[in-house]
């Protein structure tokens, strides 16, 4: 039986950016590590994975993002660079945010651009896409009160 969920994984060429992007968006660094090894290789299916992950957390320390920079073997692309939202296979990550329009300028700063436009769903909340490093997209939530 399923206890929690524990994280995401996203695999990413560019760490640091990727790393400073998720702090700008407000989760916590709880380490870096590089990681090796006969296990690391068992559990990919892969021979000889040499990568370095960093570990975010969200501020609640519920959610779990997992950013991976694989050294050995290449990173490959299965998907065509800035796939749109339709794209079959994991597309967004989702965050609640406590000021939607601040947040999307901080991330703007770090070069995220919107998919489409920031869009209000009902008297509930205020709701974007924005697409980050490495093709990412993160979906906004703002709940109105």
């Amino acid at each position: 039986m399923i206890e929690r969920m524990d994280h995401v994984g996203v695999v990413v060429d560019d760490l640091e950016a990727a790393t400073a992007f998720f702090v700008e968006l407000g989760l916590v660094l709880e380490g870096e590590a590089a990681v090796e090894g006969r296990w690391v290789d068992r559990v990919n299916g892969l021979d000889g994975v040499r990568v370095d992950i960093a570990m975010m957390r969200t501020p609640d320390g519920h959610g779990g993002l997992e950013l991976t920079k694989f050294h050995t073997p290449t990173a490959v692309s299965a998907e065509p660079e800035n796939a749109l939202g339709n794209t079959l296979g994991l597309r967004s990550v989702m965050f609640a945010v406590d000021d939607l329009d601040a947040t999307v300028a901080g991330l703007r700063a770090r070069g995220a651009e919107l998919v489409g436009e920031v869009a209000q769903y009902q008297d509930s909340y205020r709701l974007c896409y924005v697409r980050g490093p490495e093709g990412i997209i993160v979906a906004l939530a703002e709940q109105l009160s």
